[in-house]
């Protein structure tokens, strides 16, 4: 667009500046990473409380933490920029605003994991792949820290370490809570249960492919290799940790086909869900699977943010209730 209307804004023979056009890329393009990982942090702290059975960690802290998140995230954009000619100060800048937002990402974490301490567990397909989601995604974290430090970003720009972190971040930030998603939310869709063997099976095919494929790369990068090239000189490790990386992929693959034909084959086959199999704490398990048209037939009363679970306790309090009534009085309470 700027060549063909001739306003040169990014067109350095004219005045021009090529570095500006990174600058508004960058602008759009990292918090673009924040919306894609976002509703993974969403999904990931509605599934946990679920198979853990006790509410989540600090409820407020996570939300005040995913807020700071959106916030910082259009703040750091030019750490995508160390290698370009900017001045200290501005280098400095973005290294220590980089730091500062693996804060809010560490409190969420820790009340993640802090979540699932002591829960009554129930290790369904949907909360392994919350799990997996937590490791992966640490693991980027961490080597995000390590980029952030603009020095070692020198180093390991356009390398392999930071095909390796961006895979961590995303695959783990994204992929693996959209995975718990559809494990968790499929019944409600459709009104059937998803295969747990099934799913199981490509949870830990998706896990260990992903791990052989993108962990490796991590010292593949170390080692000085480009990304972005499809040869490289025959010497010897960068060869062999390739091949590793590549079976890797088709593991990761082959998990992802077997979530897709779990999908197909549960679609008709798979048994009933019910209303609520899960025992879940919002609103949508008040409804029928799949919902009505309407919704619901019943408008529900919502007295905290976990509605369900106190409609529950409310209709179990009031079986007792009649369960207490139906018993027989016993003789000896009776006077004569």
């Amino acid at each position: 667009t700027d060549r063909h209307f001739g306003t040169h804004f990014f067109d350095a023979s004219n005045g021009g500046s090529p570095l500006l056009w990174q600058h508004l890329f960058w602008f759009f393009g990292h918090p673009e990473v924040y919306i894609m990982v976002l509703p993974g942090f969403g999904i990931i702290s509605e599934v946990l409380p679920v198979f853990a059975r006790k509410p989540i960690f600090g409820y407020k802290a996570v939300a005040a933490a995913t807020v700071l998140i959106a916030f910082l995230g259009l703040l750091v954009w030019a750490h995508h920029m160390f290698a370009t000619p900017s001045p200290t100060y501005v280098l400095i800048f973005f290294m220590l605003g980089s730091f500062l937002i693996a804060v809010p990402t560490g409190v969420k974490i820790f009340n993640w994991v802090a979540t699932l301490w002591r829960g009554t567990i129930e290790f369904k397909t949907a909360l392994l792949f919350c799990v997996g989601f937590i490791g992966t995604f640490l693991i980027g974290g961490i080597t995000g820290v390590f980029l952030a430090v603009f020095p070692v970003d020198w180093q390991l720009t356009d390398t392999y370490f930071v095909v390796a972190h961006l895979h961590y971040v995303l695959m783990g930030g994204a992929v693996f809570g959209v995975f718990a998603g559809i494990y968790y939310w499929f019944p409600k869709i459709t009104g059937r249960l998803l295969s747990e063997g099934l799913g199981k099976l490509s949870f830990w095919l998706m896990l260990v492919g992903f791990h052989v494929t993108f962990l490796i790369q991590h010292s593949l990068g170390l080692d000085g290799m480009p990304r972005r090239i499809y040869e490289y000189a025959d010497v010897g490790h960068l060869e062999l940790y390739n091949l590793i990386s590549t079976v890797g992929s088709f593991v990761l693959a082959l998990g992802v086909l077997v979530t897709a034909i779990n999908v197909v084959r549960s679609v008709k086959h798979g048994p009933i869900a019910g209303p609520d199999p899960w025992k879940g704490n919002t609103l949508e398990w008040f409804t029928t699977s799949p919902p009505p048209v309407n919704n619901f037939d019943v408008v529900p009363r919502v007295r905290s943010v976990e509605p369900m679970k106190d409609i529950r306790r409310q209709v179990e309090r009031q079986m007792g209730a009649t369960d207490e009534l139906a018993q027989p009085v016993p003789e000896s309470a009776v006077r004569t």
